[in-house]
């Protein structure tokens, strides 16, 4: 006799009868179900073409600036040898180019520059070398110093964000370029005097310490309000009542959630402090010639481009094509991160 408990313990045996079919195991998610926002934001920005092409240009741009010595060495030239001074037939008598186009052809590829005869393809190098390092550089320290004057006075509140945001409010409110213009030569004079030559260096450490002080505001003011709002929410309440200090909150509640205002701010503040950089070297504040830059190079094609429009093409065109596919890329991060907006 076989007892209830043997017979409980026995394996069940199913058995198919021939020809039948065998249920198919459950298929994964689709849709974008078990996803991350990470990866649903990757899909999405691989999705937008504008986004992609525009990743690659820029890339492009950083690229030819990194490898910017790289480049020159192979290409045999650089952009501080006066080679239309050096070799014959290059400039004529006026110190414009012989030949059309600025001079371009097979030994210089962009042209020579006027009067000085350098070579513009080398000149253009290391000019976009020049102008995103310190772009870069600048949008690293702002969105730093945004992100932490803006939590700051978001989680504290109280008397001290009212004096942050009338700190805020005071730097929006100055015009920055002829602030620029009229505290950089100030700046400068307090480490180099008048008679003396300021070193390249320091030059582009000014320049950096200055747009960063006066470029955090629109960072912090809008941190401000993103943490003004997130501190009221549940998830921040809970931590508070579990016992979390205020440094665990700031960084696993809300810093987590505003990176992608971070992200979209930084996408769009780079291509704005090029063409700042760029502006303040045109108007004669910022890096000098004989140092390449964009801004130095329009300003000096300014100043020949009725005898020779070419120089002033190259640095004018390639300024605006970075910009434009940097602008199109801050607005296809801002569409992939946050998918309730619709272009």
């Amino acid at each position: 006799m076989t007892s209830p408990m043997s017979s409980a313990a026995a394996p069940l045996q199913v058995t198919v009868a021939p020809g039948a079919v065998t249920p198919a195991p459950d298929a994964p998610p689709q849709g974008g179900a078990g996803r991350s926002p990470g990866q649903l934001a990757r899909l999405r920005f691989r999705r937008d073409r504008t986004g992609v092409v525009s990743a690659w240009v820029v890339l492009f741009f950083f690229v030819a600036g990194v490898a910017a010595p790289l480049i020159a060495k192979l290409y045999g030239k650089d952009p501080y040898t006066t080679y239309g001074q050096n070799q014959p037939g290059l400039l004529n008598d006026f110190g414009f180019p012989v030949k059309p186009n600025g001079g371009i052809g097979g030994d210089f590829w962009f042209g020579v520059e006027p009067q000085l005869g350098r070579d513009v393809f080398t000149l253009l190098l290391y000019g976009i070398r020049n102008s995103l390092l310190i772009a870069t550089v600048t949008t690293l320290l702002v969105t730093a110093l945004g992100i932490v004057v803006g939590i700051t006075a978001g989680y504290l509140g109280g008397r001290v964000d009212n004096l942050v945001g009338r700190v805020i409010d005071v730097l929006l409110a100055f015009p920055s370029t002829l602030f620029f213009i009229a505290f950089w030569p100030v700046l400068i004079s307090m480490f180099v005097s008048p008679e003396d030559n300021t070193p390249t260096w320091l030059i582009v450490v000014s320049l950096i310490a200055v747009m960063t002080a006066f470029g955090w505001a629109p960072m912090a003011r809008l941190l401000r309000g993103e943490v003004l709002a997130l501190r009221e929410r549940e998830f921040v309440e809970a931590a508070k009542v579990t016992g979390a200090s205020p440094a665990r909150i700031i960084f696993r509640e809300l810093l987590p959630n505003l990176w992608t205002p971070i992200l979209i701010q930084a996408t769009l503040a780079l291509p704005m402090y090029v063409t700042t950089e760029a502006a303040l070297a045109f108007l004669g504040v910022g890096l000098q010639d004989p140092t390449p830059d964009w801004g130095v190079m329009i300003q000096r094609g300014s100043q020949v481009y009725q005898d020779d429009i070419t120089y002033m093409l190259f640095p004018g065109l390639s300024m605006v094509i970075f910009v434009i596919a940097f602008n199109l890329l801050g607005d296809s991060v801002r569409d992939a991160l946050d998918p309730r907006i619709r272009r």
